[in-house]
């Protein structure tokens, strides 16, 4: 059914429950599993003088991306789960629909939370995944967060 299930990552609590889902369903069916970090780099200006900060923290979001994908891919390891670890720049919901399409991946399992209705109605990284990837898409849904 399932061969490779894509996890995307980025340490909160929604997907920290999305990663245990997605680890248990790939166990269960002898799947893969690839953990993706997105970082998605807030916009400076682009002079001579930001080039330096900009590089730093180029690298320091590569680092912190490798340390989340290890988490997920010791998880994985405990299960018996086979992983692949990969970072990616951009946009976080383009990023994800595009790893999935490009490495050939079966399904996206997700964390999610109901963040009040400010938040529902600019919509969520999972939500514009739902909307727009190719593979089915699995969601974990945390308790709602009352407004």
């Amino acid at each position: 059914m399932y061969d490779a299930i894509l996890l995307p990552y980025d340490g909160s609590n929604e997907s920290k429950r999305g990663i245990e889902h997605g680890i248990e369903l790939a166990s269960s069916l002898g799947a893969t599993v690839h953990a993706l970090y997105v970082a998605d780099l807030p916009g400076a200006p682009r002079t001579v003088y930001y080039t330096d900060d900009e590089d730093e923290l180029h690298e320091d979001y590569q680092a912190h991306g490798e340390e989340l994908t290890a988490e997920v891919c010791e998880m994985a390891g405990s299960a018996g789960v086979e992983c692949v670890a990969a970072v990616k720049f951009g946009n976080p919901a383009r990023e994800i629909v595009d790893y999935a399409d490009e490495e050939g991946v079966d399904a996206i399992v997700m964390g999610s939370a109901y963040g009040g209705a400010f938040r529902a109605l600019l919509g969520s990284t999972t939500d514009r995944v739902v909307r727009t990837a190719t593979v089915p898409v699995i969601t974990h849904r945390i308790q709602r967060v009352e407004d």
